[in-house]
C-alpha cells in the first residue's frame, strides 16, 4: 500500500463513501474488542484465579507463573492461525476469515465457563485449559491481521494510521472488560463465593457478546481492494510473500517484539508479581484499569499523529518511552510504592504500547500488496507475539531465579527494546503524508 509496494489494483478500487467507511471502523473495533474480551478473560483468570484452582498445591508465585504458562500455549497457536486464516484472506477475502475466527474463540472461551476445576477432575481441568487455548490464539491469530486489512483497505492513505488505530481499540477494550467485570465481582461477592462460582460469569457473558459480533461481521462489506484485484488470486500468497519480501518480515518481527513484550508483561505478569509481592489484587486491578482505559483515548491520537509525523516516529518514540520506564515500573512494585503502580502503567501502556500499537496496524499493511497482505502482516504479527509474549511469559521465571527480586526480568525486557528500535529503524517509512506522491 506504499509506493514501494502498492499493486495496480489497488489503484483501481472506489472510494468508500464517508458513511460506509465509519461504519466498517465501528464494526470492526466492536468485533476485535469482542474476540480480544474472550482472550483476555483467560488472562485476568490466570492472574488471579486458576493458580488456586487448577494448580492448588503450588507455592503462590510457582502456581502463578504456572497458569501464565497455560496462558502461553494460546501464543503458540496464534502464528498457526495467522497463516492459515492469512492464506484464506488472500484467496477468499478478509470477511469471510473475520466470522470463523470470531465463532470460534467463542465457543472456547464458553466452555472455560463450564469447566470443572482440579477440585472435582484432578489435572485433566488443566488439560483442557490448555486445549482452550490452543483454540483462542489460534482464532485471534487469524482475527488480527484480517480485522485490520478490512478497515485499512477502506481508509483513504492520508488517513491510513487514524483508522487502522480504531481497530487496535480492541485489544485494550477487550481487556477491559473483563478486568472491570471481574473487579466489580471481586467487590462484590465473598472470596468463598468468587473462587466457586463467580469467576465463571465472565466466561459465560461471552456469548452474549460473540452474538453481538456475529451480527456485525457479518453485516460488513468486503475490503474494496480485495475485490477490485485484477487478473488470478495467488495459489501460495504466503510462500510469495516469504521470497519477496523476506526483509520487512525479518524486522516487522523485531519492531513487533516490544509491543507484545510489554502488554504481556505490564497486563499481565507484573500482576501476578505484585500479588506475590504482598500488593493487594485490587491495586493492581485498579491501576491496570485505569492505565488501559487511558490507553483508549491516546491510540486515536498516536494513530493521527502517524499520518502526519509518519509511522517510524511515532513508534520509535513509544519503544524509547517503554525502555526508559522498565526499570522504574518494577520498582515501584518491588518496594511497595502502591500509590505510584497506577502512574507508571499509564506511562507504560497509555503512552508507551499506544505509540507502538497505534501506528502498528497501517504501518505493517503498507509493507505488502494487497495480494499477498494478509498473510504478511499475519506472519509478522503473530511471529512477533509468539516470541515476544512466550519470550516474556518464560523470562517470568527470572522473578523465582531472582528470589523475587526483579531486575533480571527488567534487564531482559530493556534488551528487548534495544532490538524494536534497532529493527524500526531500519524499516522504511510508509506514511503516504511522508513519503509523498500517490500510490502506485
Amino acid at each position: 500500500m506504499s509506493q514501494t509496494t502498492a499493486d495496480a489494483a489497488s489503484v483501481a478500487a472506489p472510494a468508500p463513501t464517508p458513511a460506509m467507511l465509519r461504519k466498517v471502523a465501528i464494526a470492526s473495533c466492536i468485533g476485535s474488542t469482542v474476540e480480544w474480551y474472550d482472550f483476555f478473560i483467560y488472562a485476568t483468570a490466570s492472574a488471579l484465579v486458576f493458580n488456586k484452582l487448577f494448580f492448588p498445591d503450588l507455592s503462590p508465585l510457582v502456581g502463578s507463573l504456572v497458569a501464565l504458562g497455560t496462558y502461553a500455549a494460546g501464543f503458540v497457536a496464534r502464528p498457526i492461525g495467522g497463516l492459515v486464516f492469512g492464506i484464506i484472506g488472500d484467496r477468499k477475502g478478509r470477511k469471510s476469515a473475520l466470522v470463523a475466527t470470531l465463532l470460534m474463540v467463542g465457543i472456547a472461551t464458553f466452555i472455560v465457563g463450564l469447566l470443572p476445576t482440579y477440585e472435582t477432575i484432578g489435572s485433566a481441568g488443566a488439560i483442557v485449559l490448555v486445549i482452550v487455548r490452543l483454540i483462542h490464539g489460534f482464532g485471534i491469530g487469524g482475527e488480527q491481521g484480517n480485522a485490520i486489512l478490512i478497515t485499512c483497505e477502506h481508509a483513504p492513505p492520508q488517513e491510513r494510521g487514524f483508522y487502522g488505530s480504531l481497530v487496535q481499540l480492541g485489544a485494550p477494550a477487550g481487556f477491559v472488560l473483563p478486568l472491570g467485570i471481574f473487579a466489580l465481582l471481586t467487590s462484590t461477592l465473598s472470596e468463598e463465593a468468587f473462587m466457586s462460582w463467580g469467576w465463571r460469569i465472565p466466561f459465560l457473558l461471552s456469548a452474549v457478546l460473540v452474538a453481538i459480533g456475529m451480527y456485525i461481521r457479518l453485516h460488513l462489506s468486503e475490503s474494496p481492494l480485495f475485490k477490485h484485484q485484477t487478473g488470478p488470486k495467488e495459489s501460495n500468497p504466503l510462500g510469495r510473500m516469504l521470497r519477496e519480501y523476506p526483509r520487512a518480515v525479518v524486522l516487522g518481527i523485531g519492531a513487533k517484539l516490544l509491543e507484545a513484550t510489554v502488554f504481556t508483561t505490564y497486563a499481565v505478569i507484573l500482576t501476578a508479581y505484585a500479588v506475590s509481592q504482598g500488593v493487594p489484587r485490587a491495586v493492581m486491578t485498579e491501576a491496570t484499569l485505569i492505565a488501559i482505559v487511558i490507553e483508549l483515548l491516546t491510540l486515536p491520537l498516536f494513530g493521527a499523529l502517524s499520518d502526519r509525523w509518519g509511522r517510524k516516529p511515532v513508534y520509535l518514540l513509544g519503544a524509547l518511552i517503554n525502555l526508559l520506564l522498565v526499570f522504574p515500573t518494577f520498582w515501584i512494585v518491588y518496594a511497595g510504592r502502591q500509590d505510584m503502580i497506577w502512574l507508571l502503567l499509564v506511562g507504560t501502556l497509555a503512552l508507551g504500547h499506544s505509540a507502538m500499537y497505534a501506528p502498528q496496524a497501517a504501518f505493517f499493511s503498507e509493507l505488502f500488496p494487497t495480494r499477498m497482505r494478509a498473510s504478511g502482516i499475519s506472519f509478522v504479527q503473530q511471529i512477533g507475539a509468539l516470541i515476544g509474549s512466550v519470550g516474556t511469559l518464560g523470562a517470568g521465571w527470572l522473578l523465582a531465579l531472582g528470589g523475587g527480586a526483579p531486575w533480571l526480568l527488567a534487564g531482559y525486557i530493556a534488551i528487548v527494546a534495544l532490538i524494536t528500535l534497532a529493527c524500526t529503524a531500519a524499516l522504511p517509512e510508509t506514511a503516504i503524508r511522508r513519503i509523498g506522491g500517490a500510490e502506485t
